[in-house]
């Protein structure tokens, strides 16, 4: 009898610690949302959602998405928020459009050069914020703006317009079509090679926050940055790494859009910073730092990958995505609070 009490108290423990792991997992909600949107739209649009082209459709919208989400996941569980990375995507392809097209320069030294710009972007972001102390949002807000205004501003005095077009005759296309824009072959459908870039980062910055001290240190100086830098975290450091990361995000988004779609257009990107913290505050990041998941940030990004494609499956005007994007972010935090707080109740 007193055997068989012991063994179900131990399932009943066992069983305890299980939900505990999952409440505290970040994810939990966004893999639960994603199974939710997925099922919908196999419902009401079967025809396009099961078959393989539309499945690699959804998934390129969601890794254009996830590219830029997941290095802004980072940056906000390190407590920080880059709203420039919008901005920068349409300035890393005018870098490059206009070296190519005016300059008659290949178009790999023209992405070198955004790169090496968009870099320069991020550790100036870096530095005005942890040097002057003010908000991150305010920042990069300002930042947004600037780069958004010289990026159309000097594109039209140079070229005369806002969009740079037959990028395909530009010498180095092929060679970039292949790192940048090739299609692979999945099952019998073409998957862009976007996906696999966006998996790829995912990934790596997963194992960056589980498995490095970097990820502790990322998580220290979101959840409280000033105990952080009393146990030699370099805070600072780490946020200016973080910004230039989430800018060289936006270089390669950028190159990737640009050679897939020949051209250069001044636009590209806008909103893009807004969708990408929904995506990662769908993910189970919280607005406040210290607490996330960058495979939240890849599911949030899957999410609205899936609902922008699923829509016009489902033959919905798609003037309702904005409507669904803002529903959809003010319940990921409510979602997000009560996880957060059954997970910090479960540790007493």
């Amino acid at each position: 009898m007193a055997t068989t009490t012991a063994a179900q108290k131990d399932e009943r423990m066992a069983q305890t610690g299980l939900i505990t792991r999952l409440l505290r997992s970040p994810e939990l909600g966004a893999l639960a949302g994603a199974i939710v949107v997925w099922v919908f739209f196999a419902v009401v649009a079967p025809n396009a959602w099961f078959s393989l082209r539309g499945t690699a459709t959804y998934l390129e919208v969601a890794a254009s998405l996830g590219i830029i989400a997941v290095p802004v996941a980072l940056l906000m569980i390190g407590g920080e928020f880059d709203l420039s990375v919008g901005s920068m995507v349409g300035l890393s392809g005018a870098i490059m459009a206009i070296l190519a097209s005016v300059m008659g320069m290949p178009l790999w030294v023209g992405a070198l050069v955004a790169l090496v710009v968009a870099l320069f972007v991020g550790w100036l972001n870096g530095i005005m914020v942890v040097k002057t102390g003010l908000p991150s949002f305010i920042i990069t807000l300002g930042s947004l703006f600037i780069i958004r205004g010289l990026t159309i501003g000097v594109t039209r005095l140079i070229t005369g317009r806002t969009q740079i077009g037959s990028l395909d005759d530009m010498p180095g296309f092929t060679m970039m079509r292949y790192i940048f824009a090739v299609d692979i072959p999945v099952m019998g459908a073409n998957v862009s090679i976007s996906v696999l870039w966006w998996l790829l980062i995912g990934a790596v910055a997963a194992w960056v926050l589980l498995r490095t001290q970097v990820g502790n240190w990322i998580f220290g100086a979101g959840g409280a940055a000033q105990a952080a830098r009393q146990v030699g975290v370099p805070v600072n450091r780490l946020k200016i790494a973080l910004f230039m990361t989430t800018a060289t995000a936006a270089w390669l988004l950028a190159t990737i859009q640009v050679i897939t779609v020949k051209s250069m257009d001044t636009l590209r990107g806008e909103q893009l910073e807004f969708q990408a913290i929904i995506a990662a505050v769908v993910g189970g990041n919280l607005l406040t730092g210290g607490y996330g998941s960058a495979i939240g940030a890849v599911l949030g990004a899957l999410i609205i990958g899936m609902v922008r494609q699923g829509v016009v499956f489902a033959g919905v005007s798609a003037d309702w995505f904005q409507v669904f994007m803002g529903g959809m972010l003010i319940l990921a935090v409510l979602i997000n609070n009560y996880i957060r707080k059954r997970a910090e109740a479960a540790r007493r």
